[in-house]
């Protein structure tokens, strides 16, 4: 499992326990941002007495995805045939990955849900989850796909899932990653499942996600949907001229 950190002292090592405990089979990966509270010291002290948890050390704060991308090649690197992603303040609780891990035996993605039956939130003032199912409603309307957790980020990918999808080319940085992912992974033609899973909002630390956040991912979110629909119009009038010129004249 791949855990991005930036300034996770309180929280780091509570969920590394946690997950060791509930999936010892699981190897982990922290991926800290040179964060300044000391978490990546925390993190390299628990590496140092267990061999399946590892530290990967990045200089700056840059994002979610991009930390994430580097955990990814990371593990890739090191023939990983199953690759996750885990927050690092306890709202994914490790408890219920084993429902991932079950979800991911006929998919290629299998997402946490939140908003699937039977998934829930926990602790959330109204305005977020609204900002939340509106999001992702919109999500949905605007890049036609039928996941109803696209921000989701507790998940689980084949190896050949990362390798399909063409990480190398992609660019977002941001928490738009997860819908970008989940796009490229429909349009590589396949199997997205997504499992309910009970989302905790964190109870120390301070959260990343902000309104501004939300409104960048949107207005890069539109811009692919957009792009994407001016691309599928291109693509019929193509074809409807293709089909003119074969019939008899």
């Amino acid at each position: 499992m791949v855990i991005p950190t930036y300034d996770e002292a309180g929280n780091v090592a509570w969920i590394i326990e946690r997950l060791r405990a509930a999936q010892p089979q699981v190897d982990v990966l922290v991926v800290d941002d040179g964060s300044p509270d000391g978490t990546g010291a925390i993190a390299d002290g628990i590496a140092a007495v267990d061999d399946q948890v590892h530290v990967l050390h990045r200089t700056a704060k840059g994002g979610l995805g991009a930390a994430y991308l580097a955990g990814f090649a990371w593990a890739l690197d090191r023939g990983y045939d199953v690759i996750g992603e885990m927050d690092a303040d306890g709202s994914h609780q490790p408890e219920q990955l084993q429902r991932l891990l079950t979800g991911l035996l006929d998919s290629d993605l299998v997402i946490g849900s939140r908003w699937v039956p039977g998934g829930s939130v926990v602790n959330w003032p109204w305005e977020r989850e609204v900002l939340s199912r509106g999001g992702n409603l919109y999500v949905r309307t605007l890049l036609g796909i039928s996941v109803r957790d696209a921000t989701a980020g507790y998940r689980l990918f084949r190896r050949s899932t990362l390798e399909k999808i063409r990480l190398d080319e992609v660019r977002s940085t941001g928490y738009v990653f997860q819908t970008d992912l989940v796009a490229r992974t429909l349009r590589a033609g396949l199997t997205v499942r997504e499992v309910p899973i009970e989302f905790v909002e964190r109870v120390r630390g301070e959260s990343k996600m902000s309104g501004q956040v939300a409104l960048e991912s949107l207005k890069r979110i539109t811009q692919w949907g957009l792009r994407e629909r001016w691309e599928q119009a291109r693509g019929r009038r193509r074809a409807a001229s293709a089909e003119r010129e074969l019939q008899p004249r």
